[in-house]
């Protein structure tokens, strides 16, 4: 394969939540491993199914891969690295300054920015400095979904850029001497990234117009970082076998729609193709067949074995009475990016909107697309997305006038100085988000939530900032005070885990769980999206594909204390991403929307 033997040292694979990035990186580290080379494997994306799909359990040191000589694995486990940063910025005070003062250090270092720069500091050691990663002779990037991966990579213009023109010492994770020992390695890793001999950053999109307008998006922001050298993989390309199957080629054209309304941007990349395989990527057979040879016969042996057990899980509208009981509230879709929360989202909110309610539909997710989705405008629903940007000029402006006017011209230069941190954004999202859902208390507020690694960062930022309420009288909003409490009140917050079904989507959803568990959220539903159970298929990749899924829905029948079933549909032929309708309803809402 072409790209293959072309590949720099460092590779980047990044794209919207579902696309395969994951898949693609693996397949292409495995290859270069099979041609010789010593490969590192690192995945960024704080929910990270890395080791699902190597099978084989991962820390944050590189462990060899069994069964691919010269390939190791590694995790960047974001609560991890916080807690060895702290011990790093901490460590040297224990027994010289009072335990009071440590406490208190220890405490400002518990927030979110801590979590969010110590990520970033084990990301540039493998990316700038050279000695930690010299025993491989490339370094892949397995990212998270665009929105989280562009923070990442634009992290080191902006610490570098704060670092230089910061004059008063301080910021919000403490003295700034502590950072300004890595400003080399925040310099390395800029000029590692810009440079194309050495860093390429491959854009991973489905034959989807979302996809693909994401992908844009991101070549632009990334051309704007100074990165050049990109490149671009359509993954999981569909032809249909015969034309008496309608969904083969509903879904074949689907895929030529979009392709064929590519932007100038992506076309004038190089282009890697990849077929939609039948067979979920989890091990190394299904990953060697990703850019090798591919045995279907093989494959079908494996998937016959699967009997269609009838596990019958009701459709989305079978939720939405439950959903509307107290007439106001906070209504999450979460799940791994790709899973259709946004077209769930939107579902639900029009519906409510339908029933008589007034719904706000918003979006934490910084690639948002819940705009585009909803489409024209629905009476009663009300569209909004948290903008970072915008957010973090409010918080500044309301920090200056709150904290600055009683300054002298020094102090407020220094807290200017401050609020230039890249941490003041993390904080203003996160006040946002607070102030969304206390919406709920007037209303229904539908939120599309951005993938999990990033949602789990916002819950642990609430759990921080919870804690630091609880500990002081402190004047934080109302709505930051009271957010963890409605979060955990099933009455009020109600979250639904959405998934495909599918190995990574679903155990992913699985863990995100767990994880709601451990901090009090008890999820209300799951809902198991674009599902071709349901449906008449004759395609053999899509027989395949339908065999395979029986699985999982009896996997999450058993995690769930409610699911919802919502069938594969070419959303364009839909009025209005109409999910709750049930299959009948549909059926004549596509007949509705063919006559125009």
């Amino acid at each position: 394969m072409d790209f293959i033997e072309r590949a720099p040292r460092n590779l980047f694979f990044t794209g919207k939540g579902g696309v395969g990035k994951t898949s693609v990186a693996c397949a292409t580290a495995v290859a270069l491993a099979e041609r010789g080379r010593r490969v590192l494997l690192v995945s960024t994306d704080p929910a990270s199914n890395l080791d699902e799909v190597l099978e084989t359990k991962l820390g944050s040191l590189p462990v060899p891969i069994a069964g691919v000589s010269g390939l190791f694995a590694l995790n960047i486990d974001p609560e991890a690295a916080a807690h060895a940063y702290r011990e790093r910025m901490v460590g040297p005070y224990r027994g010289v300054l009072p335990d009071a003062a440590v406490r208190s250090i220890e405490e400002q270092l518990s927030g979110a920015c801590t979590v969010e720069i110590a990520a970033f500091d084990e990301f540039s050691k493998l990316l700038g400095d050279a000695s930690a990663t010299r025993d491989f002779d490339h370094v892949v990037f397995d990212t998270a979904p665009t929105g989280h991966t562009l923070r990442l990579l634009e992290l080191p213009a902006a610490w570098t850029g704060f670092l230089e023109t910061n004059v008063g010492g301080t910021s919000c994770l403490g003295p700034l001497a502590g950072l300004k020992a890595q400003q080399a390695l925040y310099d390395a890793s800029r000029a590692a990234l810009v440079d194309s001999s050495r860093t390429a950053l491959v854009l991973v999109s489905r034959a989807e117009q979302s996809a693909l307008r994401e992908a844009e998006r991101t070549r632009r922001e990334l051309s704007a970082l100074g990165i050049t050298r990109l490149e671009l993989f359509i993954n999981g390309i569909f032809r249909a076998q015969s034309e008496c199957d309608a969904v083969a080629m509903a879904m074949q054209r689907r895929g030529e729609d979009a392709l064929a309304a590519m932007p100038q941007g992506l076309r004038d990349l190089s282009r890697t193709e990849l077929p939609l395989l039948p067979f979920g990527l989890v091990g190394m057979t299904a990953l060697r067949m990703l850019f090798g040879p591919r045995n279907a016969d093989t494959a079908l042996a494996i998937d016959a074995s699967i009997a269609m057990a009838a596990v019958v899980l009701p459709p989305l509208a079978e939720l939405i009475p439950k959903l509307e009981e107290g007439g106001r509230g906070v209504i999450m879709t979460m799940g791994k990016g790709g899973v259709g929360k946004t077209s769930v989202a939107v579902s639900i909110a029009v519906e409510l909107a339908r029933r008589g309610h007034k719904v706000h539909l918003t979006t934490t997710d910084p690639a948002a697309h819940v705009a585009e989705a909803i489409g024209q405008a629905v009476d009663g629903v009300r569209v909004s997305r948290i903008d970072p940007v915008a957010e973090t000029r409010a918080y500044a402006d309301e920090v200056m006038r709150a904290a600055g006017a009683n300054l002298d011209a020094a102090g407020r230069a220094l807290l200017e100085e401050d609020l230039r941190s890249p941490c003041t954004e993390e904080i203003a999202v996160f006040r946002a988000f607070a102030r969304v859902v206390d919406g709920g208390e007037h209303g229904f507020v539908v939120i599309d939530t951005a993938p999990t690694g990033h949602t789990l960062l916002l819950l642990d930022a609430a759990e921080s900032y919870h804690r630091e309420v609880l500990r002081t009288s402190g004047s934080a909003p109302e709505e930051v005070r009271r957010l963890l409490p409605r979060l955990r009140d099933p009455s009020f917050t109600k979250i639904l885990l959405v998934t495909l079904p599918e190995a990574t989507p679903v155990h992913e959803a699985a863990a995100l769980q767990r994880d709601l568990l451990r901090a009090e959220i008890r999820p209300f539903a799951w809902v198991v999206n674009q599902s071709l159970v349901p449906l008449s298929v004759t395609d053999l990749v899509l027989a395949r594909r339908r065999v395979n899924e029986v699985r999982f829905h009896a996997e999450v029948r058993e995690l769930a204390s409610r699911v919802a079933l919502v069938p594969w549909s070419n959303p364009k032929a839909l009025v209005r991403l109409d999910l709750v309708a049930t299959s009948s309803t549909r059926g004549q809402l596509e007949v509705n929307a063919a006559a125009g």
